[in-house]
């Protein structure tokens, strides 16, 4: 659904063109393709997107070369690759002046030395306080928020017409419905998903490392292995093989898909990026709270997209202020949003999207009672021992969750301890 974009592109507090144009020369970013403006003797600043963004993000590199002079090479980058490309890259000179990236590989970029902290100041009052979390690390904010994306539960409503509060409630009425499933989520036959699975493990009170006073995930105290986690490990054996059978280790994610869209079951615990498909489909259906399966509030990871400051950027000043002053406002965040389709960071775009879009508002609300995925590095040494132990669990394999899940949790510190 189309949003009528409202704002204007605004340059505030920051310097004019021509002090611009002496912060330097910028890097120099090679790439697929780039766009730019004549800005005369003006060196560009240079900005790796995916081939997605690219389109939402010509009008607003427009608009910042007319007012200060600064041109914009836009280069298109592969998304799957260009975490790897920006780390390796940006320490020779060749990397690019800002870069479009999820918020959980924040760690990796800093711990390389590839990222610089930015001043958000008046605009990050703006956007949603778990945005910005999500691009802080060690007290410093990083990056620019613009969009927030995590699961949700969908609802067939021919086949459920009314929302359930708990986990319990959600499976009786799937069951009842009659289909050959009565809830779906796809899991990786080899590794699991921990990721969808996380918002009953919160509701149980489970967390992976416990965080500290400002949201931010104190790296140096590992929890998933506490008794929250271990009933959390022994609820999710229930509804295994060994159980009820209602998570499924053998449906991944696209049969979960291609399931839910033949009408199989009358639930889908999914994200945004399955509901083109279903409203497609012609399928009537309603995003649910996440019901809580622990007595707790089910709180989903969140995943924030946003704009960062090359550590190495010769033309800083230039680049800051189109993160800052350009990408924050919501003219461009509901462009943005527009070809992603995921909820803007942004409060005033975020509202304007969810006013037309009752998906976009549903998703939205969920997010805001969500927890930002762990961007500190250990969380590579965490993924692994924690989707098997749950697949296990799921499988019926290997005896008591409980100890499953201690065994996990003892591999875990044992990879952070080196």
């Amino acid at each position: 659904m189309k949003v009528n974009k409202k704002g204007a592109i605004a340059l505030t507090a920051l310097v004019a063109g021509s002090m611009l144009a002496l912060a330097g020369c910028a890097s120099g970013g090679g790439g697929e393709s780039t766009d730019g403006g004549d800005g005369g003797d003006a060196t560009p600043i240079t900005i790796w997107v995916d081939i997605e963004r690219k389109p939402a993000l010509e009008p607003v590199a427009k608009a910042f070369t007319e007012d200060t002079g600064v041109p914009v090479k836009i280069v298109t980058k592969d998304f799957a690759t260009v975490d790897q490309d920006f780390i390796s890259q940006v320490p020779t000179g060749k990397g690019p002046d800002v870069i479009v990236s999820p918020h959980d590989k924040l760690g990796a970029y800093v711990a390389a030395g590839v990222v610089a902290p930015i001043e958000l100041g008046d605009v990050a009052s703006g956007l949603a306080e778990s945005a910005v979390q999500a691009v802080t690390y060690e007290g410093k904010v990083y990056g620019m928020p613009y969009s927030i994306e995590n699961v949700a539960l969908v609802r067939n409503t021919d086949l459920v017409p009314d929302a359930k509060a708990t986990f319990d409630e959600v499976i009786a009425a799937g069951q009842a419905a009659g289909t050959e499933y009565p809830f779906l989520v796809g899991l990786s036959p080899e590794q699991g998903d921990p990721y969808h699975l996380f918002p009953l493990q919160t509701s149980f009170g489970s967390m992976v490392f416990a965080q500290n006073a400002d949201g931010s995930y104190d790296s140096s105290n590992l929890v998933i292995g506490d008794e929250a986690g271990v009933a959390f490990a022994q609820a999710l054996a229930t509804w295994g093989a060994a159980g009820s059978g209602v998570i499924n280790a053998n449906i991944d994610g696209d049969r979960a898909r291609e399931f839910f869209l033949d009408g199989k079951s009358p639930y889908y615990l999914t994200g945004p990026w399955n509901i083109p498909a279903i409203a497609e489909k012609g399928i009537n259906y309603a995003i649910d709270p996440l019901p809580s399966a622990g007595g707790q509030e089910a709180r989903p990871f969140i995943g924030v997209n946003a704009f960062f400051l090359s550590s190495k950027s010769t033309n800083a000043l230039a680049a800051t202020n189109f993160i800052v002053n350009y990408l924050s406002t919501e003219d461009a965040q509901l462009a943005l949003y527009e070809v992603g389709g995921r909820p803007p960071a942004l409060t005033s775009a975020y509202d304007a999207a969810a006013a037309e879009d009752p998906d976009v508002e549903a998703f939205g609300k969920i997010g805001q009672s969500g927890m930002p995925m762990p961007a500190i590095p250990e969380m590579g040494a965490v993924w692994s021992d924690w989707g098997n132990a749950e697949l296990q669990i799921i499988k019926g394999e290997g005896g008591d969750p409980a100890a499953i899940w201690a065994t996990m949790a003892e591999n875990i510190k044992a990879k952070l301890a080196g």
